[in-house]
């Protein structure tokens, strides 16, 4: 059996623990996986004669698990007081009705992959009802 540690910048959250390990016990010829979003690494044991560690690694990359975070930036200035494409800022609304809360909302243009993978986490499913 050999060993790899591998650090996974987006594992921040036990429910992305359980995630990583699902999908690196799949994978055949991985014995034992100890992960931890506390310091964001992986301890993968694996059979090197069915997987070597660049397959492990490429798996999780296919899953959203690797790679840098990327978050938009906030500029800290005033919307009218921006250029047309600057970065992002936000836009604060009072409503009449209450006259004392602030909404706060961010447009974000985005294309490509979502920020982190978030298992458990996607588009909520209508439950039928029993009549």
């Amino acid at each position: 059996m050999k060993s790899t540690i591998i650090e996974i910048p987006t594992m921040y959250g036990d429910h992305h623990v359980l995630e990583v390990r699902r999908i690196l016990l799949e994978i055949p010829g991985v014995e034992e996986v100890n992960a931890s979003s506390a310091f964001r690494t992986v301890e993968v044991i694996y059979d090197p004669a069915k997987i070597n560690d660049l397959d492990i690694k490429m798996r999780l990359d296919e899953s959203g698990y690797l790679g840098e975070w990327s978050l938009p930036i906030e500029l800290g200035v005033a919307a009218v007081q921006v250029a047309e494409k600057a970065p992002f800022y936000r836009h604060t609304e009072v409503f009449e009705t209450s006259r004392q809360v602030l909404s706060f909302a961010q447009n974000v243009a985005h294309a490509g992959r979502p920020l982190w993978p978030c298992p458990g986490m996607g588009l909520l499913r209508a439950a039928k009802m029993e009549e």
